[in-house]
């Protein structure tokens, strides 16, 4: 069980949101949904739609903390919290080295695998090799190294003799992607919450949806979700057991989320794996990380207060 949120000890708080990366529309969402929850708990709250002058306006803001609720490049990826490292900031989540690790696909794998967590065999290639022929036997997913929201993602059928004609958006044929072996079955999340592991929820797509991408996660009805998910216990331990392995072999603080797939289809292979971890997790009062403490008895305005109360430089 979650302990009760920590008393205020900040006053000031910029919530850091918006940005430019593929997932701004999210980002806002979230930053719009902590800085009231924050105003409720208390602080006084600076919303700072972030731009490329954030030095200066840190400098003009004053904040005695940051709540990072960018997500996707320059947010999620170490850079801004270089730049709250700089400044001698506190923050919230995790620091720049493990930033940087979970947001890097390739990187992130080959520190997570020999620490015991199973994850799917992938491949680097760019954008035009992807396109011109099958990098790895279908059925596979391809997925930028550094996005999340499922931005981009491209799963190939086994039925496919070819591979997929477009990539992305359009820019640069020689980006390189990571082409990943695809797993069937269901997509399961968890979380840790400072050193508590949440319990497991089973994300459903809505049907007609292929996977738990973009329109599942944030459109209307596009998803529904399962607290906690029904599994074998073993199963189910092993996802905690996991998210937390996960969470440390990565160096990660605070609050990060990791998502799996787990082949329980007929016939298939049971097996579970690892898909990423989310060291910046959808913070609306509907996302996956409030669900999961609101299930182990936290409010959205307890879990924010929370987050803002474990930050610091150094992380």
């Amino acid at each position: 069980m979650i302990g009760p949120a920590p008393a205020r000890t900040f006053e000031h708080i910029a919530v850091l949101m918006g940005g430019w990366s593929a997932e701004r529309e999210v980002s806002l969402n979230s930053g719009a949904a902590v800085a009231d929850a924050l105003e409720g708990e208390g602080y006084r709250v600076t919303r700072i739609d972030v731009a490329r002058d954030i030095a200066q306006r840190l400098v003009e803001v004053k904040p005695q903390a940051c709540f990072n609720a960018l997500h996707g490049k320059f947010g999620e990826d170490g850079c801004v919290q270089g730049v709250l490292e700089c400044f001698e900031i506190p923050y919230t989540h995790s620091g720049v080295l493990s930033s940087a690790l979970a947001m890097h696909k390739e990187r992130a794998k080959a520190v997570m695998k020999p620490a015991g967590i199973p994850v799917a065999n992938a491949v680097i290639v760019t954008r035009r090799q992807a396109m011109a022929e099958h990098a790895l036997p279908p059925p596979y997913v391809v997925k930028p190294l550094t996005e999340g929201s499922s931005v981009g993602v491209v799963i190939v059928q086994k039925a496919d003799e070819s591979p997929p004609v477009r990539i992305g958006e359009d820019g640069d044929l020689d980006d390189v992607v990571m082409v990943e072996r695809y797993v069937a079955g269901r997509e399961l999340t968890c979380a840790v919450i400072g050193d508590f592991v949440t319990d497991v929820t089973d994300i459903l797509p809505a049907e007609g949806l292929q996977f738990y991408d973009y329109q599942a996660k944030y459109g209307a009805g596009g998803s529904r979700h399962q607290v906690p998910a029904k599994l074998s216990p073993d199963i189910y331990q092993s996802i905690r057991k996991c998210t937390l392995a996960a969470h440390q072999a990565l160096g990660c603080r605070g609050v990060s989320r990791a998502d799996f797939r787990f082949d329980d289809t007929p016939g298939g292979t049971g097996e579970l794996v690892c898909l990423e971890v989310n060291t910046q997790p959808g913070m609306t009062t509907t996302s996956l990380v409030p669900e999961l403490a609101a299930h182990a008895g936290w409010s959205f305005g307890e879990l924010v207060r929370w987050i803002i109360e474990d930050a610091s430089c150094n992380r």
